[in-house]
């Protein structure tokens, strides 16, 4: 039987796996996909830099190649006020990275491969029964069922499903994904942009911008139409002059929603990552957050006789509580408040950016926060 069963192996479940074993915790990871698929994802990711400090620990980091960011400029489209965070305010080298989702899995697989840990490709969790002392998980691959007990099942993938259970929000939006060559190499600076129709983010990535654009269905869908001159156009307007668009990749989308669960705890369940939650990509909290879902549980197995005791794992639950609904309240609200339209809260919002700016010590703590999470308290 074994101590825990990681459903999912894309970089939270390789993850967990890592930090299992390194806490000397036997697992095995059951992932849906084919070997190799991670590596066609095409999103980028910002890591903060408690992330990088896990990521380093498991020896994923240097194989990751991120970019570190220096500053994050907020400002709104068409609106006076705006902020600039700095990485020396928060006393960190860099506010975070960006790296492509892609690295990051390959690095995370490459680790698990050096750790020897066992990986189910094309092996599929189609429905668990637990029990006093186990969870039987029913595994499906190529045609193929078995059973396979273990103490605890950890779901690291997928999304968080239906039911009374479920917390969920549509913002009505999607996200437009694209890497950008500028007439000038990125220099470490990210920009996060609210326009009336959502918030739209550069992230350095070497040197070239990853571009996030978050905007309704239908203006994506119209944007994404656009021939390469007349989106570039679009860019260089929404910026005012401030870049010079060159040239940009192939344009890809997805949905945007708000979606978690009111406790990411069952029976000899734990779920993690975007099981758990999903959040919009406006403070690029999602990986971040999983990462440390991970660590906190791995802290409180490390000494247990039984992985999947209910009171361990009720423990976990109120442990990530704060962390998990501060992020989710912090994403939410962002949305939400630079989305109400009419003159009266742009000219609030405005002036919220300019009083961040004056208050050193409020965006230090803003940052802090962003970087390690509720630990920032």
């Amino acid at each position: 039987m074994l101590p825990v069963a990681v459903a999912g192996g894309g970089p939270t479940g390789l993850a967990l796996a890592l930090m299992l074993h390194q806490a000397g915790i036997g697992c095995e990871v059951f992932d849906a996909r084919r070997a190799g698929a991670g590596g066609e994802d095409r999103r980028v990711l910002a890591l903060s830099h408690g992330s990088r400090q896990i990521l380093d620990r498991l020896g994923a980091w240097a194989a990751i190649g991120a970019t570190p960011i220096s500053a994050i400029h907020v400002s709104q489209q068409g609106r006076l006020g705006r902020t600039l965070i700095e990485a020396a305010q928060a006393g960190v080298p860099s506010l975070g990275y960006v790296a492509g989702a892609s690295g990051i899995a390959a690095a995370l697989d490459r680790a698990c491969a050096d750790a020897g840990i066992v990986i189910h490709r094309e092996t599929r969790v189609a429905e668990t029964d637990a029990a006093i002392d186990r969870i039987f998980l029913r595994c499906i691959a190529t045609e193929r069922a078995r059973t396979v007990s273990a103490r605890l099942v950890a779901w690291a993938e997928g999304a968080t499903g239906e039911g009374a259970k479920i917390v969920s929000r549509d913002y009505g939006q999607r996200a437009l994904l694209a890497v950008l060559r500028t007439s000038k190499p990125a220099a470490g600076v990210a920009y996060e942009r609210f326009t009336a129709d959502g918030p739209v983010a550069l992230l350095p990535l070497g040197q070239r911008y990853a571009l996030v654009w978050a905007a309704s269905c239908a203006e994506c869908d119209a944007v994404s139409a656009l021939d390469d001159d007349r989106f570039l156009a679009r860019l260089d307007a929404l910026f005012g002059g401030r870049f010079r668009f060159l040239a940009a990749d192939a344009r890809s989308t997805f949905p945007l929603a708000l979606r978690y669960r009111r406790t990411p705890v069952a029976p000899r369940t734990v779920w993690l990552g975007n099981a758990a939650q999903t959040l919009h990509p406006v403070a690029g909290q999602g990986f971040n957050l999983a990462l440390r879902d991970a660590a906190q549980l791995v802290r409180l197995l490390e000494d247990a006789a039984d992985c999947g005791d209910a009171t361990l794992l009720a423990r976990h639950a109120a442990a990530r509580r704060l962390d998990r609904l501060g992020a989710i309240g912090i994403t939410d609200s962002l949305v939400r408040l630079f989305g109400l339209p009419g003159q009266l809260p742009a000219h609030a919002r405005s002036a919220g950016l300019l009083a961040l700016d004056l208050m050193p010590a409020a965006r230090r703590f803003f940052a802090r926060r962003m970087i390690f999470g509720a630990r920032a308290w």
